[in-house]
């Protein structure tokens, strides 16, 4: 069988500088902006995984409501869910399931990015 490895997720947005420096404000990802075939292009690097943001234009839907079929959300790891989460809500995020144990030895919280993208902080002891 092949090995695979997880390389990037790709998200798509009206304003892609405004989502990159969203990832960049909120968790610190690194924002790497570039041109590609004479297009400019945006990215950030974050917790070791590339995310790509390409425009979205005015033809595109708006993301579906919650909960939905297909990718529901990407979750990132943290040493500290309490503290990460009230570092998060001074820079203005908005969580949408507030810090909880779900089992022992797992607390997670919900918040949302841009274009309604859900993102789910974990501890795990």
């Amino acid at each position: 069988m092949a090995a695979y490895e997880f390389e990037h997720i790709h998200l798509r947005s009206p304003d892609p500088d405004k989502t990159a420096d969203w990832f960049g404000h909120m968790f610190g990802a690194e924002v790497i902006r570039s041109v590609v075939a004479g297009a400019p292009r945006v990215d950030v690097r974050l917790g070791g995984m590339d995310i790509f943001i390409a425009p979205a234009g005015s033809d595109a839907a708006a993301a579906p409501g919650h909960p939905h079929q297909g990718l529901d959300h990407f979750g990132l790891r943290v040493p500290d869910l309490e503290a990460a989460v009230a570092e998060l809500k001074a820079r203005g995020a908005v969580f949408t399931m507030e810090p909880k144990l779900l089992r022992p030895g797992l607390r997670i919280a919900f918040l949302t990015g841009p274009e309604d993208v859900s993102i789910e902080l974990l501890q795990r002891d």
